[in-house]
């Protein structure tokens, strides 16, 4: 099974972040794509102040009406910073059979080398960069980080990258939606609609559980 692999604090979930794994999964084959949301982020603050069982439910609640996307809660079982090579470890342990295709933005990805443990990743399952139509920066060799950079060969015809260890970076364009979690925030706080930004359900349940209201901290 060819699984994509799709993080983040999904503080809320919205529009985009669906297109993305929905483009992904489509362009490359996946099975399905594993949402996992961030339990405790390691390189930035959760904003809003919104618990794991909220951001856990709203992805749920997105996503209940697409058979190939499913969500796990193993950022929140294993405790401890939510570093993503000791998910995307676990995960394999747990499914040993799976291939797993890691799913990150081309901002990300360019910071990659500032992650914990980053090398590992290129080892343990495919990378997927999506970016900007037109916003690719440059041939793909040159996006890798120097110290990994001599470990890649490049697949012309496939157009990506080869690791030593058999997995590949993909640089994929995606359908660029404007929208940002921080944006919906402020939007909820300040009393305006969250409509075409965020899916129905998630709405609903932002209201329903008073999500963001009034918090002055994005």
């Amino acid at each position: 099974m060819k699984t994509g692999i799709l993080g983040g604090t999904f503080n809320p979930i919205h529009l985009a972040h669906l297109r993305i794994a929905e483009e992904v999964r489509e362009a490359l084959g996946l099975d399905r794509v594993l949402f996992v949301p961030a339990a405790t982020p390691p390189h930035k603050a959760l904003s809003g102040e919104v618990a794991f069982h909220h951001r856990l439910a709203m992805v749920r609640a997105a996503i209940a009406d697409n058979t190939a996307f499913a969500v796990s809660d193993l950022e929140s079982r294993r405790g401890g910073k939510s570093y993503s090579v000791d998910t995307l470890r676990i995960l394999r342990e747990e499914a040993p059979g799976e291939e797993f295709f890691f799913i990150m933005g081309m901002d990300s990805f360019r910071e990659i080398h500032t992650w914990y443990a980053y090398t590992r990743l290129f080892e343990l399952c495919h990378i997927v960069v999506t970016a900007r139509p037109g916003s690719a920066g440059g041939p793909p060799r040159t996006l890798l980080p120097v110290a990994v950079a001599d470990q890649f060969c490049y697949d012309g015809a496939a157009e990506r990258l080869v690791h030593r260890s058999g997995f590949s970076v993909f640089f994929l364009e995606e359908t660029f939606l404007d929208i940002s979690s921080t944006r919906i925030r402020q939007l909820v706080a300040a009393g305006r609609s969250v409509r075409y930004l965020v899916p129905p359900a998630v709405e609903s349940y932002l209201h329903h559980h008073a999500l963001y209201q009034g918090s002055a901290r994005f």
